[in-house]
């Protein structure tokens, strides 16, 4: 838990890539959310999982613009 009483939260972002051939490109897309445990270590709620073996996940600070779901995860948790 943060020092300012709120649950410390992240989101997880995969790298998807759409398209084929010179036609590819990829997109950063939320894939869920995580929650700091008060041990330190961190629960992972995926809203979607990637399959493809070379996806690339990253858990980053959720941006200003999450704002309104962490109030709503907050809540339920």
């Amino acid at each position: 838990m943060s020092s300012n009483g709120r649950t410390n939260m992240k989101q997880i972002v995969a790298v998807v890539e759409r398209g084929e051939g010179a036609d590819a490109k990829k997109f950063w897309t939320r894939i869920g959310v995580a929650f700091e445990n008060r041990d330190g270590s961190w629960n992972l709620r995926f809203d979607y999982f990637p399959t493809s073996a070379t996806t690339t996940v990253q858990l980053r600070d959720l941006d200003a613009r999450d704002d309104g779901d962490r109030r709503e995860h907050t809540r339920g948790a």
